[in-house]
């Protein structure tokens, strides 16, 4: 037979970027309307494998998105928020969400999508709301999802009498290996598990496929999936890695343990529809959601084997962030106060000590352009306004108590410390900014300008440490070293400053050249002031 390939192509294309753009967008719109607290929520109540399964489902549910869930996690194991054992559970119920996309595919309201749509749009172009913008985002994607499946469907029709198409079909049903191979190929290229799902759910409609044929592909989509999570891992810590490890594992036992029973499960499937009176669509979407919530249950009493597993598999010692406060316990606020107070400077003492860190990366980073380095002080710097946030709480709670005199003056000295460390973790993010800049505008710095930045930032480091070291024993005479060195600091960045004029002058560094330099002496001259704010809150409690 004849096939037209180039209006089947472009309609199969354009009806797929539709569908992929819909999910995106409801996801965005759903995320929105909910409140973006997604890390919060994921945080917050992972507390065992079994609430992470639930809010992986929720989460995934929320966003239209198991990739999605998967590398919020991966970041927050990254980041020392999460532990392996609980992002392997939120990454199973991860899975279990995915399923619910299919299930609305498989309800028949693709008739409705156009009015749908045309709804979304008034309620996204005629109200000024953010909450009405919101929910017209959902109802605009939740209807191009059924237009764009539509588009695909009307494409794939023609395939049914192309004999090669056939023979391919038949192959799959003979060879599930084969299908599943196709379903992670396909899922891989388009990045969304959903519409693979969708479009095996349209090929299985119009009778393009068999049942015995559709359900290995369904698991190959579960594998394809891990690919996103694994890109996120790429270049992270090696607990990031781990939890993407165990997303593959994960997937992959489980399609092979479908494999080995895919007869019984066809069986079942067939007979359940029956039961139930699913159409085709809808039974698709009944295997996926069997396959995945199964799945979970036959693999999580090995969350633990799994961590092993991973662990072995890539060894090494993680240097991970840790998000979280150390030393604040809101039982002491009411018990003692003074305790309290101690604890509250124990945490703002580390937070300065990510200050530091995130310098020394910075200064790193500048050396040797690692991306490692550019990462590692971004997480420091999530790390010193998360502590900036939780710590404040915790001092704001305890001036509801009666303090003394001199724990008075340390409660508000200590939060004064506190914004002047956050400000110099964000000059460090300045700072890696001019230094992302300075590369991807490919200027070149001269070598005399390059060992200039990099005496400042070592006099700089020094004296943010001294700072840090002051606050923590109180000591007048660290103070009064901070004082003399921040006075270095201001003059080193004036004496800087007439170095490159003259090397303007003599063309040795380039006009946007000495813009980058000028940046980078006066972020770190700015870090000295904050140490020096620092060493005055001491003198004013002695």
């Amino acid at each position: 037979m004849e096939l037209n390939w180039q209006e089947m192509i472009f309609q199969f294309l354009g009806g797929l970027g539709l569908f992929l753009f819909a999910i995106k967008y409801m996801g965005d719109g759903l995320q929105k309307a909910a409140g973006d607290r997604l890390r919060d929520l994921l945080d917050r109540f992972t507390t065992n494998p079994f609430m992470g399964v639930l809010v992986g489902i929720f989460v995934t549910v929320l966003i239209q998105s198991s990739s999605g869930t998967t590398v919020i996690t991966v970041g927050l194991v990254s980041a020392g928020f999460m532990t392996l054992r609980q992002a392997i559970g939120v990454i199973m119920g991860a899975n279990i969400g995915t399923t619910v996309t299919a299930f609305i595919i498989g309800i028949n309201i693709g008739e409705y999508a156009y009015p749908i749509m045309a709804l979304g749009a008034v309620l996204l172009f005629f109200f000024k709301k953010s909450k009405i913008q919101n929910i017209g985002q959902v109802l605009f994607g939740f209807s191009g999802l059924f237009i764009g499946l539509e588009l695909m469907s009307s494409g794939m029709k023609p395939l049914r009498d192309w004999p090669a198409f056939i023979d391919l079909t038949l192959n799959m049903s003979d060879s599930p290996i084969l299908g599943v191979i196709v379903g992670a190929i396909f899922t891989l290229i388009v990045q969304s598990s959903s519409a693979t799902v969708g479009i095996l759910q349209g090929l299985y409609a119009e009778n393009l496929i068999t049942l015995h044929g559709a359900l290995p592909v369904l698991f190959g989509d579960n594998i394809g999936t891990t690919i996103t999570a694994i890109l996120a891992a790429l270049g992270a810590s090696v607990a990031a890695r781990r939890a993407a490890a165990t997303h593959v594992l994960f997937n992959v036992f489980g399609s092979i343990i479908f494999l080995l029973v895919l007869g019984l499960f066809t069986n079942y499937i067939e007979w359940i529809s029956g039961i139930l009176g699913l159409e085709p669509k809808m039974q698709i979407a009944f295997a996926h959601g069997t396959f995945n919530v199964a799945n979970t249950l036959i693999q999580l009493p090995l969350i633990g084997v799994w961590a092993y597993v991973v662990t072995k598999l890539i060894p090494g010692e993680d240097t991970i962030v840790e998000y979280k406060p150390k030393y604040l316990d809101y039982s002491l606020i009411t018990k003692s106060p003074g305790i309290a107070l101690g604890q509250a400077k124990q945490e703002v003492v580390r937070m300065g000590g990510f200050g530091v860190q995130g310098l020394s990366a910075a200064m790193d980073y500048l050396k040797t352009l690692d991306v490692k380095q550019a990462s590692t002080a971004a997480q420091l710097e999530e790390a010193i306004n998360n502590l900036d946030q939780k710590t404040t709480d915790y001092l704001v709670s305890l001036s509801k108590q009666s303090l003394s005199g001199v724990n008075s003056h340390i409660h508000h000295a200590l939060l004064e410390n506190i914004r002047d460390i956050e400000r110099v973790g964000d000059h460090v993010e300045n700072l890696i900014e001019l230094i992302d800049y300075k590369e991807s505008n490919r200027i070149k710095l001269s070598q005399e300008a390059t060992q200039e930045l990099e005496g400042m930032f070592e006099l700089v480091i020094e004296t943010v440490k001294i700072a840090m070291h002051a606050l923590d024993t109180r000591d007048v005479s660290l103070a009064q070293q901070v004082r003399a060195q921040e006075e270095r600091i201001d003059e080193m960045e004036r004496s800087l400053r007439k170095h490159h004029i003259r090397r303007l002058n003599e063309g040795i560094c380039s006009g946007s050249a000495g813009i980058v330099f000028a940046d980078i002496i006066s972020n770190l001259e700015r870090i000295g002031d904050h140490a020096n704010n620092i060493a005055d809150t001491i003198y004013e409690q002695d």
